[in-house]
């Protein structure tokens, strides 16, 4: 029975390390992507607090979509380095802080969220702010969610370089998806060092991000989903590792 649950548990853990991150790859673009893009109009305070006032809902349901990410991402950091923890229960560690880290800044990122909210609320102790003033600081708070998105995606970028080495060493998974992987961490730090240190070239480096993200992170989801994981090499390693 023991002997069983060794070799049927990795198998577990790959699989719902798959759907839960094929998860993140639906709500993330929506709550993250679509809902800023469709309703913040960049240096246009007015049309975005008519937008949020106008669509309310979609805005809630944006943080709504957030807030099951960085939920969704605190699970998923115990079973990546339950997976990763037989090649090197260092790196695993050090890859799951970076992951968490980036978990609790996504939750406190919200936050510029709900003052932008409560600054177009309409509340009457607000009304010692003309009406422009408080759409250019609503916008404000926006932005700074966004430079909070550069920061939470250095922490991840980071978690992705050592998650591909793991799994490049690991032998238990392809190594092409471990270089890839590393691909996909040097799109998200390119993204938020060049968005901090070039902001004219934001739209370059989103392109680029997407485009490293794709093809870096999805094929390791989708082998986590179908394929799993090599149980024979992960329990030898796991052997080797006591």
């Amino acid at each position: 029975m023991t002997t069983h649950t060794a070799e049927t548990s990795p198998l577990i853990y790959a699989r719902l390390t798959g759907l839960l991150l094929l998860l993140l790859v639906v709500v993330g673009p929506f709550s993250q992507l679509y809902v800023p893009s469709t309703l913040i109009v960049p240096g246009d305070a007015t049309a975005t607090a008519d937008n949020i006032r106008a669509s309310e809902s979609l805005f809630l349901s944006g943080i709504v979509g957030q807030s099951v990410v960085f939920l969704t991402e605190i699970v998923l950091t115990v079973l990546l380095y339950v997976l990763l923890r037989p090649v090197s229960r260092t790196l695993s560690l050090v890859a799951a802080f970076a992951r968490l880290a980036l978990a609790i800044i996504q939750g406190i990122n919200l936050l510029p969220y709900f003052i932008a909210l409560l600054l177009l609320s309409g509340a009457g102790y607000l009304s010692v702010f003309e009406p422009d003033q408080l759409d250019a600081l609503a916008l404000l708070f926006l932005n700074a969610h966004g430079y909070g998105v550069f920061i939470w995606q250095l922490f991840f970028g980071f978690h992705l370089l050592v998650l591909g080495y793991l799994i490049y060493k690991s032998g238990y998974f392809p190594r092409i998806l471990g270089i890839l992987m590393v691909l996909g961490s040097l799109g998200y730090l390119l993204d938020s060092y060049g968005n901090i240190l070039l902001p004219n070239y934001e739209e370059l480096f989103g392109v680029i991000v997407g485009v490293t993200a794709f093809i870096g992170e999805l094929p390791f989801f989708l082998w986590l989903l179908i394929k799993g994981v090599n149980v024979q090499r992960y329990n030898e390693r796991a052997q080797l590792s006591h």
